[in-house]
């Protein structure tokens, strides 16, 4: 059984279908790309399955049961969603790391081996007293990771993780992405514009245009055989949108 599974979601603002009958099912443990241009319907697929977004006609399960459908604060508490352009809170870095664990009732013990655990795999370890507002915006970025990272979710959603940040911050950013999965067996759902991040990191991909999801294959078969001429005029770079 998929740990998620997407079955004909459309979500609508006014007339206008930012979703149109999306399906997909994604395997536990798996690393899933979805591409596309801007304005395709990528960021809101994720907002659904993240249940910030309510879908207009189609069902969410995940585990096997509706996301809506009951248990709702259990599953928002399987899930975690990174945002493009994360905001700190306004404390210090580890009070940042820290906050969804007081949350949740950790023990301090655990709240702050987790924390350490999380500032060495993002290469942060000495700033846990730094004001989180007065990082650079690649360890802004990596400060959001950290936060999800220490909730040890199931399923991890993450919308352009390394959109504007320089290829030393993105190179850190991908190589916690693949730890995170390789030690924790995170299921990671990545939105990113980069194809070639894509094959990097993600056994599958998808590619999204108009709210449709055109195809979805493995990631080296996309690449080298797309389905549809839709897909293969993005990959040339010839989709003018």
């Amino acid at each position: 059984m998929s740990l998620l599974s997407v079955r004909g979601v459309t979500r609508r603002i006014g007339r206008r279908a930012i979703l149109n009958d999306v399906s997909l099912d994604v395997d536990r443990g798996e690393m899933i790309a979805v591409l596309g241009p801007s304005g395709s319907g990528k960021t809101t697929l994720l907002r659904v399955i993240n249940m910030l977004d309510r879908p207009d006609a189609g069902t969410v399960l995940f585990r096997g049961q509706d996301i809506w459908a009951g248990n709702e604060e259990e599953t928002r508490r399987s899930m975690v969603m990174m945002f493009q352009k994360p905001v700190p809170f306004s404390m210090s870095v580890y009070d940042n790391i820290a906050y969804g664990m007081k949350l949740r009732k950790m023990s301090k013990q655990e709240i702050s081996a987790a924390v350490e655990e999380a500032l060495k795999l993002l290469d942060m370890a000495g700033k846990e007293s730094q004001y989180a507002r007065s990082l650079s915006g690649g360890e802004a970025q990596r400060l959001a990771f950290a936060r999800a990272y220490v909730l040890k979710p199931d399923l991890l959603l993450l919308d352009e993780p390394t959109a504007n940040l320089d290829p030393a911050n993105a190179g850190i950013m991908e190589r916690v992405i693949r730890e995170t999965s390789r030690r924790l067996g995170t299921t990671v759902i990545l939105v990113t514009h980069d194809m070639y991040q894509a094959r990097r990191l993600a056994s599958r991909s998808a590619f999204m245009l108009d709210g449709e999801l055109i195809e979805m294959k493995p990631t080296a078969e996309l690449f080298s055989s797309p389905d549809d001429p839709r897909t293969a005029r993005f990959i040339k770079g010839e989709l003018i949108y």
